[in-house]
């Protein structure tokens, strides 16, 4: 499977997953009110991933190292899962640099 932007409704409103080539989800997107929304947010995340900057490297309550991906603003436009150890954030990230640029959207 190649990677893509998985593009879905959430309830009322719309959200999109990265995921790898594996078909592994490695970012998740906010929720947005309108489709229109999520896709200006899969065009930030394919503007803002190649630049390591725009990467918060984080550890969670329970001591697992993530990720969250902002934009230009500041504002989160997509957060990864919780990983095992930071070295393996920080291959979640440089996947995301990798593929988050060209991925095609599926809905």
């Amino acid at each position: 499977m190649a990677a893509h932007y998985h593009l879905k409704p959430s309830g009322s409103e719309w959200m999109f997953n990265l995921k790898a080539d594996n078909g592994e989800v490695v970012l998740t997107s906010e929720r947005y009110v309108a489709k229109q929304g999520a896709e200006r947010g899969i065009a930030s995340v394919k503007a803002n991933s190649p630049l390591d900057a725009r990467y918060s490297r984080l550890v969670n309550s329970a001591g697992k190292p993530y990720f969250v991906l902002k934009g230009g603003n500041g504002e989160p436009i997509g957060t990864s899962e919780a990983y095992s150890s930071v070295s393996a954030r920080d291959s979640g990230i440089e996947v995301v640099k990798r593929i988050a640029p060209t991925a095609p959207t599926r809905e």
